[in-house]
């Protein structure tokens, strides 16, 4: 698991180069996720999971709040959550999710970002089963040996438990994500590195330089597409 966490710590070294792209994005999030339950957290799971990976992400108070009142205040924008599938150069496979409020728009920008970046658009299915769905969580000031005592305690199942410098990363299904944050926090934790709920790939593969320098490029357009909110992809890139 150590080589996919340090994908996870590159994607998030990288979100300092174009925050206000990263906040906007954030906050179509937390807009979507507020208008579909609750705008409360305590009451809409889903808005409390974004809130807290937003935490991680250092994103604004007034972004945050901005988004909530604006759900709250009767805004009428309709998002359509949508996934699409592709392959870069050499073995590479990524996974697109999207917000968006025009699905043409959205389905032409993607295919163009593959089609001009050495990738290929793939049917429904054709990547994603290479990928498990993950709750991820990153910790500091504890071992693993003390977080997965405390997790076994509360009998909550994991994946697995790792330490990398200074760092502990646990790996949980994704309808343990609750349940592990609240354990955790039994034991003081308050902050988070990492609270993720991701796609990891079950394998990774490891591309030349010229192959590398084209996937990164194929990654970055594609997150530069205002309507793209994650690209998970299975590239070493440690």
């Amino acid at each position: 698991m150590g080589r996919k966490w340090n994908n996870i710590k590159d994607k998030k070294a990288e979100k300092d180069k174009n925050t206000s792209r990263i906040y906007a994005k954030f906050g179509r999030e937390i807009y979507v996720a507020a208008k579909q339950g609750e705008p409360d957290p305590e009451a809409n799971q889903a808005l409390k999971v974004v809130l807290e990976r937003a935490k991680t992400y250092s994103v604004p108070k007034h972004i945050i709040e901005k988004a909530i009142e604006k759900a709250k205040g009767g805004a009428e924008e309709s998002y359509d959550e949508l996934r699409y599938e592709g392959f870069g150069p050499n073995g590479s496979m990524l996974i697109v999710d999207t917000l968006t409020n025009n699905v043409n728009r959205t389905a032409s920008e993607v295919r163009a970002a593959f089609g001009k970046n050495g990738g290929n658009m793939g049917v429904s299915g054709s990547v994603a089963y290479m990928f498990d769905a993950t709750a991820v969580f990153g910790v500091e000031g504890k071992t693993a040996d003390e977080v997965l005592e405390l997790l076994m305690e509360a009998d909550i199942d994991v994946r697995d438990v790792t330490e990398e410098e200074d760092t502990v990363i646990v790996y949980a299904e994704p309808d343990q994500y609750h349940a592990v944050q609240e354990a955790l926090q039994t034991i003081g934790i308050t902050e988070f590195t990492v609270a993720e709920l991701t796609m990891l790939p079950q394998n990774e593969v490891t591309l030349d330089d010229a192959a590398r320098e084209q996937f990164e490029k194929l990654v970055d357009v594609l997150e530069d597409l205002e309507d793209v909110q994650q690209v998970y992809h299975n590239v070493d890139l440690s």
